[in-house]
């Protein structure tokens, strides 16, 4: 999907887009919502924040968060 403007699947990017996104907001529950505008769906795993592609939903790898 878009990380910094530009179509990307590289999961490196995608990872460091949305540590950068999640340092800006207070809370887990709005960085979902504002990743889900960027078209990413997350959700929180035992392994980690699972990171999916919408509206597809699949899922692109795990952030160890």
């Amino acid at each position: 999907m878009f990380a910094e403007n530009r179509l990307t699947d590289s999961m490196a990017e995608i990872e460091a887009f949305l540590l950068r996104e999640r340092a800006k907001v207070l809370s887990e529950t709005e960085w979902r919502f504002r990743m889900r505008g960027y078209g990413y769906n997350l959700r929180r795993t035992d392994g980690g924040v699972e990171v999916a592609r919408l509206p597809q939903n699949k899922v692109l790898g795990t952030l160890a968060i």
